[in-house]
């Protein structure tokens, strides 16, 4: 049986602060403080369409991994969450390398603006998006639906990352914009390195709010060294 295809419309993109995968959140809501907007394509338009979306206050995004997009799929991948080291079936994983390049991403509402020059956009929080990410769907997060509370997170929950320790110089701190530093402070705060990295000498680099922001981390310390 051949395999069916069928066409997707990309109805909007999202903007955030992040102007390549790395730095991203690696799931959505991880830090909260993060702010996005998605602004839709022109024949999504139509303030109707979002008629009613006021009254919820979370939202599913389902969009393309774009920056991952193959012809072929992994049967296994290597999840940041077991270090990089061993080996899962992909669809117990949330990778981009997947049979279909699509991701699903739970924010939180923060408002709606249906009067733009651009037309309808919805501001939310929480969102673990490169810049610019091809948005396939949006859906209302239905708390009575959605919601389980006594779910088993399989290998992902039995593997415990704490929050590390973040050393910002002052002098370089005042380098971020003002409103973008609690964001920042708190991906940092969750060690964008691959955790199979080791070496306390090398330093990592991710886009971030118009800046480079540079780091080095050892042990339960991450220490930014520059900001260009």
């Amino acid at each position: 049986m051949a395999t069916e295809i069928f066409p997707v419309k990309v109805i909007g993109h999202i903007r955030t602060d992040f102007t390549s995968k790395f730095g991203v959140p690696r799931q959505s809501g991880i830090v909260d403080a993060l702010e996005a907007r998605i602004e839709f394509e022109k024949e999504f338009t139509q303030p109707e369409a979002f008629r009613g979306l006021e009254g919820f206050s979370h939202l599913w995004i389902i969009w393309q991994f774009s920056e991952a997009v193959r012809g072929n799929w992994s049967a296994t991948v290597r999840p940041p969450r077991l270090g990089g080291n061993k080996r899962v079936g992909v669809f117990a994983t949330r990778s981009p390398f997947r049979p279909n390049a699509i991701g699903l991403s739970s924010v939180k509402i923060k408002r709606i603006e249906l009067e733009t020059p651009k037309g309808p956009v919805i501001y939310v929080s929480g969102a673990d998006l490169m810049d610019g990410t091809p948005i396939l769907d949006i859906k209302p997060y239905l708390a009575y639906a959605d919601s389980h509370p006594d779910a088993v997170d399989g290998f992902a929950g039995q593997v415990v990352y704490r929050k590390v320790s973040v050393v910002f110089p002052q002098e370089l701190l005042e380098k971020i914009p003002e409103n973008k530093r609690e964001p920042l402070l708190g991906v940092l705060q969750e060690n964008p390195a691959p955790h199979y990295q080791k070496d306390p000498e090398r330093v990592y680099g991710f886009g971030f709010a118009g800046k480079e922001i540079k780091f080095k981390i050892q042990d339960s310390v991450l220490t930014v060294v520059r900001v260009e």
